[in-house]
């Protein structure tokens, strides 16, 4: 009984630390840089923690993998927030883990006998449920840039008019912000990092389009850089965008509320009208039983 319980634990606990290890945050930063300051509990689990990473490392290392498939993943990871160099490696460590794991769960099952065809199942749900985790992951914080852009824009306007360049607006935007929007403003972040590193303008844009896969800020990403090469006026280029962009917001809100009412229906039949016949029809059908059988029986 002890068995499944354990692997239960050993998948969560191993999915749970390469999460917290590779997704990079300001709060994980200032954790990390209180421990070279004091010496604490955090700084007695770092080592375990480590220790586990690298486990997971050199059990990735040893997965099977294919050249289409790295490329797909390593993006999905940078889109999911998850930039740094062994984070794919990991991943795959965190995927075979995590099957084994779910393999052991259904083949010492508490609940049922063992089973060979669960064990497999668990096997490959174990292999998958990573890959839906991450795609989750790399969804939301698309989304949470999406909806940041409209103020991004808005700050780039007024910053360009009152004189900056592109790249200064760029990078004051992004410093504020840092706390309405951190994913936004850490990818400005890097954007500006590329920039200073000699990248070229239009290069760097096109990278922080790949890197969060939102079709919006693409939009932008392509008008910015027609923008510069054709020398029209950024301002006037980002004040219509923002103007573009406010009206697809607006009517994918209003594709939404229309299609609240086919939404509606399942929950309807399935949940209310059940319930509302029964308060209705329930009295009376009671009724005609206690009325009916007896006239049956006296016919009889």
């Amino acid at each position: 009984m002890m068995l499944p319980l354990l692997a239960f634990v050993l998948g969560s606990a191993i999915v749970a630390a390469a999460a917290y290890a590779l997704m990079p945050s300001k709060a994980i930063a200032i954790d990390r840089r209180l421990e070279e300051l004091t010496v604490g509990r955090e700084g007695e689990d770092r080592p375990r923690l480590q220790s586990l990473l690298a486990a997971l490392k050199r059990l990735g290392e040893r997965a099977p993998k294919s050249a289409k498939e790295l490329g797909t993943l390593r993006l999905r990871l940078v889109q999911a927030g998850f930039r740094r160099e062994e984070a794919l490696t990991i991943f795959f460590g965190v995927r075979v883990a995590f099957a084994l794991a779910l393999f052991a769960v259904f083949a010492t099952s508490i609940f049922t006998r063992p089973n060979i065809t669960l064990a497999l199942g668990g096997l490959g749900l174990g292999y998958l449920l990573p890959g839906i985790v991450l795609a989750r992951l790399a969804k939301r914080r698309s989304h949470r840039i999406r909806l940041s852009l409209a103020d991004m824009l808005d700050l780039l306007v007024v910053s360009v008019e009152a004189g900056l360049g592109l790249d200064q607006a760029l990078s004051r935007v992004g410093q504020e912000l840092a706390f309405a929007y951190p994913e936004l403003s850490d990818e400005l972040r890097l954007i500006n990092l590329e920039l200073r590193a000699g990248k070229p303008r239009s290069e760097a844009l096109r990278n922080l389009a790949d890197r969060t896969g939102v079709d919006d800020l693409s939009s932008l990403v392509t008008m910015l850089i027609q923008t510069d090469k054709f020398g029209t006026s950024v301002a006037q280029s980002l004040r219509v965008y923002s103007d573009t962009l406010r009206t697809k917001r607006r009517q994918r809100a209003e594709e939404a509320a229309a299609k609240t009412g086919v939404k509606m229906v399942f929950p309807l039949v399935l949940c209310i009208f059940p319930a509302i016949w029964v308060v209705t029809i329930g009295p009376a059908a009671i009724r005609f039983v206690q009325v009916l059988f007896p006239m049956i029986e006296n016919a009889k």
